[in-house]
């Protein structure tokens, strides 16, 4: 992509991709549609939401705040990367030229650390709620939860955005990433490499486990209390039921999503990891529009 002789910026390494390589993954309006797509569904749910939490109960108000959260912090992951990713394909990946100081890319590391944990710690956080809701459902003011919910997602913004920040005071490093569409952090074996890789992979895992202890514990209890002898008395609210399936909706696809990036680790390069190195001319033509997309692509959503 960038001759192995000319003077790189500290985010960018030499390749040996050529002009027609670039031009045959390249695909702008490919990148655009996708990422058009994403902001209209969160544009709908979004506004299925509002409309939802209109006198909706105490617990499910809680629910739906995070659900508002989830759905605002991807639309925007989706139009802040969307807009750098569609220009680079436009540029032909030439970040070299676009982005010589490397301003751009650590930018976008930072918002795709940062958008990439927000989903797995907000997961984490739902399903916490959802436990202390159904196992301890007294436990708790109700006139309170809406207002504990909004505190806790900024509190998730703050963590994953103080992770994010990190390679910029040292710990770390934001390098581009093939195809030269979008920047992620270093697999290296430098110490701030290693450093910072296995705090976003602990911190995204932990986030994970979470989710599966205390929503496997929490459909648990709903089926015990669905199919005990109190059954006719403490039956489920549709609800309650109706909002675990969501949860659990929203940590698989979060799990599939994210666990091949939070397992990056064991590999030097995230385009083995990801299954983009190409070999050859015509392992670019197969499936270029999808292979120059990000990870989160995979999933049909977000990441470059």
């Amino acid at each position: 992509m960038w001759p192995n002789g000319s003077s790189l910026g500290p985010c960018l390494r030499p390749t040996n991709i050529t002009l027609e390589e670039r031009r045959l993954i390249a695909s702008p309006w490919f990148a655009a549609s996708f990422c058009l797509m994403g902001l209209a569904s969160n544009l709908l749910a979004l506004s299925v939401l509002v409309s939802a939490r209109q006198g909706s109960s105490h617990a499910r108000s809680s629910f739906l705040t995070f659900l508002c959260g989830l759905v605002i912090t991807d639309f925007m992951g989706l139009l802040v990367t969307g807009i750098i990713v569609v220009s680079q394909h436009a540029a032909l990946f030439d970040w070299q030229a676009v982005d010589p100081g490397c301003s751009l890319c650590h930018f976008m590391g930072v918002i795709m650390v940062f958008f990439g944990l927000c989903p797995l710690l907000l997961g984490a956080a739902m399903a916490s709620e959802r436990y202390l809701g159904i196992t301890r459902p007294f436990s708790r003011p109700a006139a309170s939860s809406q207002r504990r919910a909004w505190t806790m997602v900024g509190l998730v913004w703050a963590t994953a955005l103080a992770l994010g920040l990190l390679p910029l005071l040292g710990v770390g490093r934001y390098t581009v990433q093939y195809p030269g569409s979008w920047c992620f952090l270093t697999l290296g074996a430098e110490p701030g490499d290693v450093v910072f890789g296995l705090l976003f992979t602990l911190l995204g895992s932990l986030s994970v486990g979470l989710s599966f202890l205390l929503n496997t514990i929490s459909v648990a209890t709903l089926c015990h209390v669905y199919h005990g002898q109190e059954a006719a008395q403490q039956r489920p609210r549709d609800c309650e039921i109706e909002m675990m399936a969501q949860l659990m909706g929203i940590m698989v696809v979060a799990s599939i999503c994210w666990m091949p990036l939070l397992d990056g680790d064991k590999s030097g390069d995230w385009n083995q990891i990801l299954g983009f190195q190409p070999t050859s001319n015509k392992d670019l033509s197969c499936d270029s529009g999808y292979r120059s997309l990000s990870p989160r692509r995979c999933c049909g959503a977000r990441l470059p």
